[in-house]
């Protein structure tokens, strides 16, 4: 039974699937921390992203000028409650097998007791750890989307095969290749921990417009644009779980899509439905039924 009773706006009925743009992508993610030293540390040296600025109880890491992860300190939050809503992992995508081998080894060197396991999905390649606080982080590549395989009605095929993290390392790792200033890794997706999926899908599909790329009954992947997935969730340490209280760990999820227009248009879905939401002229903000908080702004506003 979950903790969050179905809304009105969850009626199968009102399905807006493919109303997600085509060019929607994630944006940043930010997480509420104890330590912002020791975890500015640990994003930087370890997972190799770059300082982009760092400003009183804020930090905000990336590669090539481009956000990926924003650190705020709430040094009086208690911690995460691990089986409440929330976040599951985030995800870090890297442009090539190069660069996550070398984000790879930084990992085993600076943070080998946080490592949490490893998966060739089909469609990708992905190591799992937590950070120091315990907020799960994936560390991935795309294969190329000829490499792909499609379910008949047209999805990407994901698994879950083994994926040596040494053979990677040996095949890829090159210690004297620049990790290089551009931007070669950023938000690939997000996976968040919800207490009914159903009611999930009826929000994330149903109202933001994503179309679903796998439902596993405990799990449920969506996308924009043909995407193996941009947003995850799962009832797998959380089934039931009420609204979230104020704690460390997720703060909130940023999505990008392509011009105001996109806003506007989602603006009018969550109005409709009853959803409040605040649009301050750059980014419209917002929460999923379990107090999750999303931000939607247009490329191009920074």
């Amino acid at each position: 039974m979950s903790g969050v009773s179905m809304p009105e706006w969850a009626a199968p009925a009102i399905s807006t699937a493919g109303a997600a743009p085509d060019g929607t992508r994630m944006d940043t993610v930010e997480l509420l921390v104890r330590d912002l030293d020791a975890m500015t540390d640990f994003y930087q040296r370890a997972v190799t992203l770059d300082v982009l600025d760092q400003s009183g109880p804020t930090a905000t890491l990336g590669r090539g000028g481009v956000a990926a992860v924003v650190l705020r300190q709430e040094k009086d939050l208690p911690g995460a409650d691990r089986r409440g809503a929330g976040l599951y992992h985030t995800a870090l995508l890297f442009q090539d097998q190069s660069r996550l081998a070398g984000a790879l080894a930084s990992m085993a060197e600076h943070a080998g007791r946080l490592y949490q396991g490893s998966a060739d999905h089909l469609v990708s390649e992905a190591f799992y750890f937590a950070d120091p606080e315990g907020n799960g982080l994936e560390l991935y590549r795309d294969r190329s989307r000829d490499e792909w395989s499609f379910q008949p009605d047209g999805s990407p095929l994901m698994g879950s095969e083994p994926l040596d993290p040494n053979v990677f390392l040996r095949t890829w790792y090159d210690p004297d290749a620049p990790i290089g200033a551009d931007v070669t890794a950023l938000i690939g997706h997000v996976h968040l921990q919800v207490g009914d999926v159903p009611l999930a899908r009826a929000f994330y599909e149903g109202v933001l417009g994503f179309d679903v790329t796998a439902d596993m009954g405990s799990a449920l992947f969506l996308s924009a644009g043909g995407y193996h997935h941009h947003i995850g969730m799962n009832t797998w340490h959380s089934a039931g779980a009420g609204p979230r209280a104020a704690t460390l760990g997720l703060g909130d999820v940023r999505i990008r899509v392509p011009g105001r227009d996109d806003i506007a248009a989602l603006a009018d879905r969550l109005r409709h439905r009853g959803i409040a939401s605040a649009d301050d002229g750059r980014t419209l903000r917002f929460s999923d039924p379990w107090g999750t908080r999303l931000a939607v702004s247009p490329e191009g506003d920074r």
